[in-house]
């Protein structure tokens, strides 16, 4: 408790500093929170677009319905595959002219249906990249009443390597910012330390021992880097709020985020507190 109260009351004697330092944690932050804001973006726009990787067999005409069922039930006893759905003749011109309506009348001068039946398989989630794809097109095309069987090779290829991309850039440039805010928020606490210089050198003369003297400091980088974690967090949402009105919709993180990103500010302060108060108690 005795740490506490100092250490409050150190915030009240010298609330500019406080705010200082507070505001510098804060920036540091929000450029974090930024990132975050923006990775855990992309991530639920690429999980979007997974969602869509799915694999069409193409029947050929006149293959008997049994057989068909034979592929389907077949394809869904596969553990990649969650579901398959066919496609008649008709539905799938349906879908076209619903799809492509400025060939409606090139559609209704058709004698005959060229679209073929086809059979649309739904993927399990962790399923859907290149190798799982592929073997489940790979065990359809044996099928000889099978046409042809399509995924979009490359473009399922090129979503992985964006996901790749993503989770290195992610790892990469988080890791680098929370180190930019490691030192800005270290520098924070050194100046409020340097700026009790007296005190500490006062409180060494009446025989205080470092725990004592340390633990204050500890509480007060603390409680400095959670203030400034909630700055950041306020100033993260209204930039992501002013993106979503003015230029396009941006998801806000999860709360667990938020509260990890006010929990790291206040580790970060205590963390850059001791080595800043250890530093000067080994010089006085």
């Amino acid at each position: 408790m005795h740490a506490l109260r100092e250490a409050l009351a150190a915030i009240r004697r010298a609330p500019l500093l406080t705010a200082l330092s507070a505001a510098m944690v804060a920036l540091a932050l929000y450029v974090v929170g930024l990132f975050a804001v923006a990775s855990y973006n992309l991530h639920q726009a690429l999980a979007q677009v997974e969602e869509r990787v799915e694999v069409v067999v193409y029947i050929r005409d006149g293959t008997a319905d049994s057989e068909v069922q034979l592929l389907e039930e077949e394809l869904v006893q596969m553990e990649e595959v969650h579901a398959a759905h066919y496609v008649s003749k008709d539905e799938a011109l349906a879908r076209a002219r619903q799809d492509l309506p400025e060939f409606e009348e090139l559609f209704l001068d058709m004698e005959v249906n060229p679209l073929p039946a086809s059979l649309e398989v739904e993927l399990l989630p962790g399923y859907r990249n290149p190798a799982s794809v592929a073997r489940v097109a790979d065990r359809a095309s044996l099928y000889p009443f099978v046409e042809d069987v399509r995924y979009g090779r490359e473009w399922v290829d090129r979503l992985f390597l964006l996901r790749r991309i993503g989770g290195i850039t992610t790892t990469v440039l988080g890791a680098a910012f929370a180190v930019v805010a490691g030192l800005i928020i270290a520098t924070a606490v050194r100046i409020a330390v340097y700026a009790r210089r007296e005190e500490i050198y006062v409180m060494r003369l009446v025989g205080a021992t470092n725990g004592f003297i340390r633990r204050p400091f500890l509480l007060e980088g603390a409680l400095t880097g959670i203030l400034g974690g909630v700055l950041a967090a306020g100033m993260t949402y209204a930039s992501a709020q002013a993106v979503s009105r003015l230029i396009f919709r941006v998801e806000w993180i999860p709360v667990e985020w938020m509260v990890a990103g006010i929990a790291g500010g206040g580790l970060f302060g205590l963390l850059a507190s001791g080595f800043a108060i250890r530093r000067y108690l080994r010089e006085v």
